[in-house]
């Protein structure tokens, strides 16, 4: 098994134990490909949820970039309610984690597809 497949299952036990649901494997390794490199490093690795310029990459390069919705309120709403279902006191938010459950949220599997 290669390291990220090992991140991958990590990611699902994440998804199972922190978050309550079951992860679809198939999206969780496109979303975790689609991070690219940034799985591998241990800062880029992560979503600093206390920062809010962090929250704000993540809208602008994942949100607006990657699954192509328009700039509104409603994003920054759905990456709170990602983080809260996270857990706010999880020091660790995997960036996978928290983009697959963007991307179950605003229904944009197909980008992935």
């Amino acid at each position: 098994m290669g390291k990220r497949d090992e991140l991958i299952e990590k990611y699902a036990e994440d998804l199972k134990s922190k978050c309550g649901m079951e992860p679809d494997m198939d999206l969780l390794t496109k979303v975790t490909i689609g991070c690219g490199p940034a799985i591998y490093n241990a800062d880029s690795s992560t979503v600093a949820s206390s920062q809010p310029g962090e929250l704000e990459t993540v809208k602008e390069k994942f949100l607006v970039k990657k699954l192509g919705l328009a700039d509104g309120p409603e994003l920054m709403d759905a990456i709170h309610a990602v983080i809260e279902t996270y857990g706010q006191s999880e020091r660790n938010k995997y960036r996978a984690v928290v983009y697959y459950m963007l991307t179950k949220h605003f229904g944009k599997e197909a980008v992935y597809g």
